[in-house]
């Protein structure tokens, strides 16, 4: 009864909390890098294309009668060895990105409780996995109405980090520029921004309120953008040069201490709305797409970061920056070939139909492929 008199909202909040994660915390060091405004610039600009591949999602699903995940999309408009390339593509993005939730999660459960429990962050890393393990466990209705209330209370301590801070903020520290460095935030900031995983999600809590799915997801990109905007503003326009990579640390000297136990909490709040339903939807990619039992799928979704996990990999920074340009581009130019080709083929009729879609398609590709092909020029150089 309570998601059924609060869709939306509950849409909502699973949207962002899906894109709300870990990227966040390394957006106010690539800016001290390359300078505020050049972050601004790129939350803008990808942001408009990353809210046009959730819409062009979204449009898919509503085009299409069967329930699937990216896999089954692309198997049924692109065919076989798409599904091949696309099962690849979120395998290798979604373990990557709930190993990264693990590894920082870990870190910020040892800020809040370590005052206490004086115990490891490999400790905390396998007492954050156990939860988000239960929560994938426990399926969809219990992690939107968590997220509905988890959401709420980010936006709260985001709330109060910038009303902390924001008195402290110095111009200046907002007025640095780098040329050298101007592509520095493109793969973080996409990385933070994207979001596609929540739109099934988003779909099937709104089930028969097809006509306002389009708001939950537009809005669901666009208060993401926004709280990055605040968070780097606060952290970069206070430490300015003295920003720490996980932005949090640099606030110390500032700020005082208990900036650590705010930023932890926020932290958490960020990382766990994503960690629950990204993997939800790798359970769901494994149950529609490929027929497998609940209870494996599950096994699956949940057993492969862990294992990652204790066997070592555990620097969450080069992992982020992997799946930001390479598996989020190209996850988002397989989302694009498939709506092109849903457009044709679909077997319904949608509730809304994107303008301009194929034009924002070509330059959608184009974009998506000059970052990865900068990326690897970056690392061969």
């Amino acid at each position: 009864m309570v998601i059924k008199n609060h869709k939306f909202l509950f849409a909502l909040a699973t949207m962002v909390g899906t894109v709300v994660g870990v990227g966040i915390f390394g957006i106010p060091f690539a800016l001290s890098q390359s300078g505020f405004f050049v972050g601004v610039f790129y939350l803008v600009f990808i942001g408009l294309f990353v809210l046009f591949i959730h819409l062009a999602y979204l449009e898919i699903i509503l085009r299409t009668n069967e329930s699937h995940r990216l896999v089954g999309y692309a198997s049924k408009y692109l065919g076989r060895g798409a599904k091949k390339l696309a099962t690849l593509v979120v395998l290798v993005e979604y373990y990557g990105s709930l190993l990264a939730y693990v590894i920082i999660g870990g870190e910020f459960l040892g800020l809040i409780f370590s005052r206490w429990l004086n115990l490891p962050d490999f400790f905390w890393s396998l007492l954050f996995f156990a939860l988000g393990a239960a929560a994938i466990f426990l399926g969809l209705k219990t992690v939107a109405r968590s997220e509905f209330f988890m959401t709420a209370l980010l936006l709260f301590v985001m709330g109060l980090l910038a009303f902390k801070g924001g008195s402290g903020v110095a111009l200046e520290n907002l007025l640095t520029f780098d040329a050298s460095k101007f592509f520095l935030p493109y793969g973080i900031i996409l990385f933070s921004l994207a979001g596609s995983v929540a739109v099934p999600e988003v779909r099937q809590i709104m089930i028969g309120e097809e006509r306002k799915i389009k708001k939950a997801v537009v809005w669901g990109t666009i208060i993401p953008a926004v709280i990055y905007f605040v968070f780097a503003w606060v952290v970069l326009g206070v430490s300015g040069a003295e920003t720490s990579r996980e932005a949090i640390k640099g606030l110390i000297p500032f700020l005082g201490p208990e900036v650590i136990l705010i930023g932890a909490v926020f932290g958490i709040l960020a990382i766990f709305t994503s960690f629950t339903v990204l993997g939800l939807n790798l359970k769901r990619v494994y149950q529609l797409d490929w027929r497998l039992k609940k209870n494996i799928s599950f096994l699956l979704a949940c057993a492969v970061p862990l294992v990652l996990f204790l066997a070592g990999l555990k620097n969450f920074i080069l992992i982020i920056g992997f799946l930001g340009v390479v598996a989020g581009g190209l996850d988002s130019i397989l989302t694009v070939l498939i709506y092109l080709r849903a457009k044709k083929q679909g077997d319904r009729r949608p509730e809304f139909s994107l303008k301009w879609g194929r034009l924002w398609a070509g330059l959608a590709i184009l974009l998506f492929s000059l970052g990865i092909i900068y990326q690897f020029v970056y690392w061969v150089g």
